[in-house]
């Protein structure tokens, strides 16, 4: 019983954790980097010029609220500032992310969990992400809405 409150509590404070971190950053946020700006994503265009494949995988691109289901368990990734969040069913975890030539998510679970801690970003465009963890999980998540509690979150357990 204790077990199921202390877990409904994780998940409720790392899906307000996500949520602050989304609502803190808009697509329309301004970006200094040069050749990165909206209008360089949206022409798929690189900023050397050439063609783009359409699939974003910069850590700018990560920005923003993601969610989705892997194994019928609900996962929710909120990235801000180089900063993640990630709340599962089982986990809460908060890391940052890294870009050198493939972007990667560091994390670390509150509760010591290590099935999402290193994850690469295998694809991004714009509406959908695929993240590959080392312990060989791979979660899908479709883009969420600025500042929204995306759909299909678990139930918190009732005391």
């Amino acid at each position: 019983m204790r077990r199921t409150v202390r877990t409904g509590a994780v998940i409720a404070a790392g899906i307000l954790t996500a949520v602050a971190l989304t609502g803190c950053s808009s697509d329309g946020e301004k970006n200094d980097e040069p050749g990165r700006g909206a209008g360089a994503e949206q022409s798929g265009r690189t900023p050397d010029g050439g063609e783009d494949s359409g699939s974003r995988t910069d850590a700018a691109a990560l920005e923003g609220g993601w969610a989705g289901r892997t194994d019928g368990k609900a996962v929710v990734l909120s990235v801000a500032s180089g900063k993640a969040v990630l709340v599962t069913e089982q986990h809460a975890c908060t890391g940052t992310v890294q870009d050198a030539g493939k972007v990667t998510l560091a994390l670390k679970c509150v509760d010591g969990g290590d099935d999402r801690t290193t994850g690469a970003v295998e694809s991004n465009d714009g509406k959908t992400v695929v993240v590959s963890w080392d312990s060989g999980v791979k979660d899908t998540l479709a883009k969420t809405a600025p500042g929204a509690l995306p759909s299909g979150l678990p139930d918190l357990p009732t005391p």
